[in-house]
């Protein structure tokens, strides 16, 4: 039997393909060209993710930090931040600046020096040495040198030429450093630093706690310092007398350089007498600064150095000044600091004026000329993840007015207090040039329920409103609580679950109407709608909830108590649904059941006062499910895949991994609530697989009495309405509507336009699901290397013979459009596409605008249509006869706090009694006047509306899958845009899909890309880099080539401060600066470095790379030139060769000519 349904398909698609010829010509003129597309990263917002390191330059006033995955941040005045990577995954141990120079040194862990030349708006790399022998652990440059000293874990110190990037022949080893009676290694050299006032002394400080004063002209040790324990850091004091150090126990000393064998002073900042009468252990102190002040005490800035008698205790910066102590505590850990000073000359007092404190997560900044230290107001948006960022959605050509209604309502709750009065000291670069001429918005959901919107129109990212969600619902019961309450009614699935999803607020999906400003997200298991309003409302909740099943009770589907199941079907109406196999209503429960339906989250009762900005007008909540197994209590519902809305028809959909809800929000009722399969009526082309009978009671009416239940049938397709909380009909069902029995399955399918290939004799379908569901970014960060996410069965097709077990909806759209072969006009759909590759339409039938659309119910009924794809169906889109986009209708926002007005003026723009049609045009195919454009993980097709001909096709990957896909606006003009799992950015134009790019840009190495890459109009995308950062893309040509003039300028040119003037006596008594000619005792003269130390790379950024490439290219194009002439010079002899023939054929034609006429009068016999 399925053997020959299988064939009547392949003969039915063979049918449809000859009944309309593919690739027919539509007379669509398509305006996009391949040269309109280029991509290119234009901004990252964020803090970088897993920073290692930080520097700042004080003449340019910039800011650099180095991250765990080799990208460098360059920050300036707000507006001013360049993000540059060195195309490896290494690790930025150190960064130096070339102060006032325009160049900056970065040390990663490879054992790799590279120069960055950020003159230019993109830096980019001039040369790189990498080391092959020895690892490097410190480098130092001093200030106003071109000599790069480099510590190596054996403990010698090499001297690098920055503008050569060579090594010299000097070399400071180990055995020579240390003193000739030492029997073990010294360590690695953990600090190098120069004397502030004579830069012949080199202080070298190794790990296990020995330091060494280098004089570099004599190149020998002149003091050696045996510290008792490990050193971490040395800093000097500005005159060059003293030193200080800071050690593994959390101790600080201080050495004179005249006087080694024993240290001027020994502290413990943090320690405290134990019971004992000793010093409790402290933290190590990994850095110390020591710098003076002109008026007054000098100021000595560590971190660490806490004690151990309390566990957990937080990470610190600590500031002396004098006699008095102050603990600056940080939230998350010190991953480095720096102390910012008015000059660059480390011989003249320092004057320090802030600190600048990178943390694991957070970039903080000090005012050290305030009482009390306070921070400074960081106007960077480096709390994108204050909570794990769990969903991201960018709106690019918004309307214009939503900006300042977002930052209205948002600039009164962001009054901060305790921040420094003073301006932010990071003030380096210039602004760019030019800015988006539109507005653009991200919406980011997090992990504690709440949604910030930003304004993401330029370089730097604005906060403009902050929502939280938790307040919605009740607080959540702790864990032990939970499982205590719950062990009778939730199974061991929950308890488990309990334990690995702390975040039931978590948002996960996030859609905002921005004609109307009505926002729409979703949780694991939970849906919030929420109207937008510049008042402050007092407003009570409404509340759905769900029980969105499917599975085969293929034993009980002949018992007679079926006919008492409460299902309502796919037919008219507000709240009945059939769903023939256990498909339960969201409204129905179990009056039988021992145990109260269970859901995640609850909603908070009674009315509540809302702030001026979103408020919630409907929750929806999924019920969680009985366990198949008795005893096993309940079982998690799936998690909600897909959310779409539409003001102008006051609908709201969402989809889960079982089925479907359909939602009317303005009467505050269910439509529809089905399984998946259920959706299919008879043309179901799968084997549902057997799951196991639930033991219970099918439920009742809201009576509590089983005689009104009854399952209504899909014939029931004009008929009767039930409202959720009334047990009674408003319509009693017309006699012909009533059945005796059940049916199993929607019978009112007309139609399948099967748009399968030809070659494919079974039904397609994506074995797996796509990203959109299913599977969330947990709060936790994710593991770039968990890849569970991408090991799911991707087929190409799957046969009808296949057992399937769940079909998620992967999307939905809702639209003005023909829904039968035959319509001559449009009516209001919703599209939904599953997992499977199935696109099903629904007609919704809409009373009048005004008080009916208040009063009647929508009616949802099945339209018979139904398209195959193969792999998950991601997006859908519709365009008119002329290749125009056709955007989904929607209600302009009116602010009007009374909820009741606002219900009487609620107008339906889309409905009204006069037939729907599209303009006609000469561009019309066979009378068509639509198209839909849908889009799989697999393929994409272009159908024609309403013949439901497939004029167009293509299949975009075989080996592996479109993550992302969307119908964008460019250039006047609409293309479908696709990011691939192999890391290609493809676009196809529309409606011909012809491709118009096809680029290898970013790898799918992490599951968080996945979940977050988004397009948006006018060619951008977005997606989340990493747990704490926003990339911005772009394909259009246009943006690409205006990105330099919006990007900021980095250098801008201005006078190094003048070093100190020094006294009568300090020259007088020689104690004065003394100078040191590095490259005489570095040069040439030293000789060759070591041979086979490291090797020099050529980076893109050096002249000499630019010269090679212009070399190459002149041989390039003097290549083409010999070519030219050489062609040129074959031509010239194939014309020669020609004309030689053209005479010899001349000839030949004479000779014969004469030969004939010679012979022609000649007589028989005179031969």
């Amino acid at each position: 039997m399925s053997k020959m349904k299988k064939t009547l398909n392949r003969v039915l698609t063979k049918f449809e393909q000859l009944k309309a010829p593919p690739n027919a010509d539509c007379g669509v003129e398509e305006t996009l060209r391949t040269d309109h597309f280029q991509v290119c990263k234009t901004v990252r917002y964020g803090f970088p993710y897993e920073p290692t390191s930080v520097a700042f330059d004080p003449v340019q006033h910039l800011l650099a930090i180095g991250t765990k995955s080799g990208s460098l941040r360059i920050l300036g005045r707000p507006g001013v931040d360049i993000h540059c990577s060195h195309g490896t995954e290494v690790a930025v141990i150190q960064i130096l600046f070339l102060i006032n120079e325009g160049a900056l040194v970065t040390v990663c862990s490879d054992d790799s020096i590279h120069l960055w030349n950020y003159r230019q708006k993109r830096p980019e790399i001039v040369h790189t040495l990498k080391f092959q022998r020895e690892r490097i652990t410190y480098c130092h440059l001093p200030f106003q040198s071109k000599w790069l000293y480099v510590g190596t874990e054996r403990g010698n110190v090499h001297m690098a030429n920055i503008e050569t990037f060579t090594l010299s022949g000097y070399v400071i080893n180990w055995n020579k450093a240390i003193e000739l009676s030492r029997k073990t290694h010294p360590g690695p050299v953990v600090s190098l630093t120069d004397c502030p006032i004579d830069p012949n002394k080199l202080l070298i400080g190794f790990e296990t706690g020995t330091i060494v004063l280098w004089d570099l002209k004599s190149k020998t040790a002149e003091c050696r310092y045996n510290l008792p324990e490990a050193l971490r850091s040395v800093s000097w004091h500005h005159e060059g007398k003293q030193f200080m150090c800071s050690h593994t126990d959390g101790s600080i000393t201080t050495y004179n350089i005249k006087h080694p064998q024993k240290p001027v002073s020994v502290m413990m900042p943090h320690a405290q007498m134990g019971k004992d009468g000793k010093l409790n252990p402290c933290k190590p102190i990994t850095k110390v600064e020591w710098k003076s002040v002109r008026n007054g005490e000098p100021l000595i800035i560590f971190s660490g150095g806490m004690s151990y008698d309390r566990a957990g205790r937080t990470p610190s910066i600590t500031v002396m000044n004098g006699k008095s102590t102050t603990a600056l505590e940080m939230e998350h850990n010190i991953v480095d600091f720096v102390v910012l000073c008015e000059t660059p000359w480390q011989n003249d007092f320092q004057e320090p004026y802030a600190i600048v404190v990178l943390l694991q997560y957070d970039l903080v900044v000090v005012d050290l000329t305030s009482p009390n230290y306070p921070c400074f107001e960081n106007p960077y948006p480096m709390d994108i993840h204050e909570s794990p960022v769990t969903a991201c959605q960018y709106y690019a050509n918004c309307p214009p007015d939503l900006i300042p209604a977002f930052y209205s309502v948002g600039s009164s709750r962001q009054k901060r207090s305790g921040f420094s009065e003073k301006s932010w000291p990071i003030n380096g670069g210039e602004w760019g040039t030019s800015t988006c001429s539109y507005p653009e918005i991200f919406i980011t959901g997090h992990a504690d329920g709440s949604l910030k919107f930003w304004d993401a129109s330029s370089v730097t990212l604005q906060v403009l409103y902050k929502l939280k969600t938790a307040k919605i619902f009740e607080k959540p019961k702790k864990r032990e609580e939970s499982r205590s309450e719950n062990r009778d009614s939730v199974g061991e699935n929950q308890k488990e679950g309990s334990e690995s999803d702390p975040d039931p607020f978590a948002v996960y999906l996030i859609h905002l109407c921005t004609e109307s400003r009505i926002l729409c997200f979703a949780g694991a298991t939970h849906l919030v709608l929420c109207r937008f309003s510049k008042q402050e409302l007092n407003v009570e909740v409404q509340s759905l909830e769900f029980s969105i099943i499917y599975h085969d009770i293929l034993d009980e589907m002949e018992s007679p108590d079926i006919d008492n199941h409460y299902r309502p079907c796919l037919g008219v109406v507000a709240q009945i649904q059939s769903g023939s196999r256990e498909s339960y209503s969201s409204n129905a429960s179990d009056h039988s059941s021992k145990s109260d339906p269970w859901t995640a989250v609850k909603v908070r009762s009674g009315s509540r006062k809302y702030s001026a900005g979103y408020y919630p007008d409907l929750v929806c909540v999924l019920q969680w499910l009985d366990s198949k197994e008795p005893g096993e209590g309940k079982e998690h519902p799936g998690n909600i895949t897909f959310i779409s809305m539409n003001s102008s028809y006051g609908l709201l959909a969402f989809g889960n991994e079982s089925g479907l809800a359909i939602v009317d929000y303005i009467q505050k009722t269910c439509l529809l609530n089905l399984g998946t399969p259920d959706l299919y009526g008879s043309m179901d082309p799968y084997n549902r697989g057997p799951r196991s009978p639930r033991n219970k009671r099918f439920p009742t009416d809201g009576s509590g009495t089983e005689d009104g239940a009854r399952s209504p049938t899909n014939d029931q397709i004009n008929g009767v309405c039930i409202s959720p909380t009334c047990s009674k009909p408003k319509r009693p069902p017309p006699p012909e509507l009533r059945r005796s029995k059940p049916n199993r399955r929607l019978q009112k399918v007309q139609s399948v336009a099967s748009i399968e290939e030809a070659s494919n004799g079974s039904f397609s379908g994506g074995g797996g699901g796509s990203f959109s569901g299913g599977v969330f970014l947990k709060p936790e960060n994710c593991d770039k290397t968990d890849t569970a996410s991408f090991s799911r069965s991707r087929s190409s097709s799957m046969s009808s013979l296949d057992n399937v077990s769940k079909e998620a909806i992967q999307s939905l759209v809702f639209s003005d459009s023909y829904t039968g072969k035959t319509d001559s006009f449009t009516c209001p759909c919703l599209w939904v596409g599953t997992s499977l590759g199935s696109v099903i339409v629904i007609v919704l039938n809409l009373p009048p605008p005004g008080q009916q659309r208040l009063d009647q119910p929508v009616i949802v009924s099945p339209s018979g249509t139904m398209f195959r794809l193969k792999g998950a169906i991601l997006t859908m889109s519709f365009l008119d006869c002329y290749g125009v986009l056709i955007p989904s209708m929607s209600d302009q926002w009116r602010d009007n706090p009374d909820k009741e007005k606002e219900k009487k003026n609620f107008r339906q723009n889309t409905v009204s009694q006069k037939p729907k049609i599209s303009p006609t045009s000469s561009t019309e195919i066979n009378g068509d006047k639509q198209f839909v454009v849908i889009c799989s993980e697999k393929q994409a097709r272009v159908i024609s509306l309403p013949s439901q001909q497939c004029p167009y096709k293509t299949r975009i990957t075989d080996s592996s899958f479109v993550v992302r896909a969307d119908v964008v606006t460019l250039r006047d003009s609409v293309c479908l845009a696709c990011y691939v799992a192999n890391g290609r950015i493809m676009a196809f134009s529309l409606p011909s899909l012809k491709p118009l790019l096809d680029i290898d840009f970013l790898p799918l190495n992490d599951v968080r890309i996945a979940r977050t890459f988004c397009f948006s109009r006018n060619g951008h995308a977005s997606y989340l880099c990493s747990a704490t950062e926003i990339q911005k893309i772009t394909f259009s040509a246009d943006m690409s080539d205006n990105l330099n003039e919006m990007l900021g300028e980095l250098f801008k040119p201005c006078e190094t401060p003048e070093p100190p003037k020094q006294g009568f006596f300090k020259n007088w008594f020689g104690s004065g600066q003394s100078t040191l000619d590095r490259e005489e005792l570095f040069g040439e003269a030293s000789g060759k470095g070591p041979r086979g130390l490291a090797t020099k790379l050529q980076g893109k950024g050096g002249m000499q790379y630019v010269q090679s490439q212009a070399a190459t290219g002149n041989s390039e194009v003097a290549k083409a030139h010999r070519g030219f002439i050489e062609r040129g010079e074959k031509l010239g002899e194939l014309g020669e060769r020609s004309e030689q023939m053209r005479e010899h054929a001349e000839n030949f034609a004479s000779d014969s000519r004469a030969l004939m006429l010679k012979y022609k009068n000649k007589k028989w016999y005179q031969w």
